[in-house]
């Protein structure tokens, strides 16, 4: 990544959202200026984060200690087997990601209900999904995770394995794994609809500035065009009376 990316994407994810799109397109255009077409074009395609997401992104940028503390209580989560053991760090997580919450909110008197809902289920996934992990610092949206327990290297808890037994109990486990397995099925689709519902919510505001920014430029160079065409009148009456001055002065 070169320096000028990896400054925009510093600045663009720590500063307010409102003025990420107009602060992007100044961004891209000086690495243009600087010779750097291709960083440029990187630029431009970062995407504007919602506000819960910003939040957790200056939250990260803010206190390096953050990504290492989630990374740390994740890799331990992955490698508890005992059931104490995973009781003791399920609690820790849920204390940790009150203290962050906390933390990302502390210039908020008041955080709506809903924001604060949205920072605490990112903090928590990102404890659970590696993936939401490695993206803090540049995340674009809100993020969830629909799964139970401590989260293996695959993302989300293996399914039981499939019993060799037909005894009463065991056709009892069964339909509790299969009904296991549909919640699990059901929370992940909720959470990737909660997704994509927050990141066309985004795209819908990056191109209702980019429409506010084409308008303020088309008002623009129509007043140009106008005062141009007033400039180019008055040139052609001075032309014209010149040339009739001159035909006087020739007779």
């Amino acid at each position: 990544m070169s320096k000028l990316l990896a400054d925009a994407e510093a600045e663009l994810y720590s500063a307010d959202p409102d003025g990420f799109t107009a602060r992007r397109a100044e961004l891209a255009a000086g690495a243009r200026d600087a010779g750097e077409p291709a960083t440029a074009k990187h630029i431009t395609a970062l995407r504007k984060p919602t506000r819960s997401a910003w939040i957790v992104n200056c939250l990260v940028r803010s206190d390096p200690e953050v990504r290492s503390r989630i990374e740390a209580l994740a890799a331990e989560l992955r490698e508890a087997s005992a059931g104490a053991r995973i009781r003791e760090l399920t609690a820790a997580r849920a204390r940790l990601v009150d203290e962050l919450t906390r933390a990302a909110l502390r210039e908020l008197p008041a955080p709506p209900a809903a924001l604060r809902e949205e920072v605490t289920a990112t903090l928590d996934a990102a404890i659970a999904d590696p993936q939401v992990a490695a993206s803090l610092g540049t995340l674009v949206r809100a993020a969830r995770y629909a799964g139970f327990g401590p989260v293996p290297d695959g993302g989300f808890p293996p399914a039981p394995p499939p019993k060799k037994t037909r005894a009463p109990a065991e056709h009892e486990t069964e339909r509790a794994d299969r009904r296991r397995e549909t919640i699990m099925e059901a929370e992940r689709a909720l959470a990737q609809a909660v997704q994509d519902a927050e990141a066309l919510t985004a795209a819908e505001r990056d191109l209702e500035d980019a429409v506010r920014r084409l308008e303020a430029e088309l008002a623009d160079a129509r007043q140009r065009l106008a005062e141009s065409r007033r400039q180019s009148y008055r040139a052609e009456s001075r032309r014209q009376r010149a040339a009739r001055q001159l035909s006087r002065l020739r007779e």
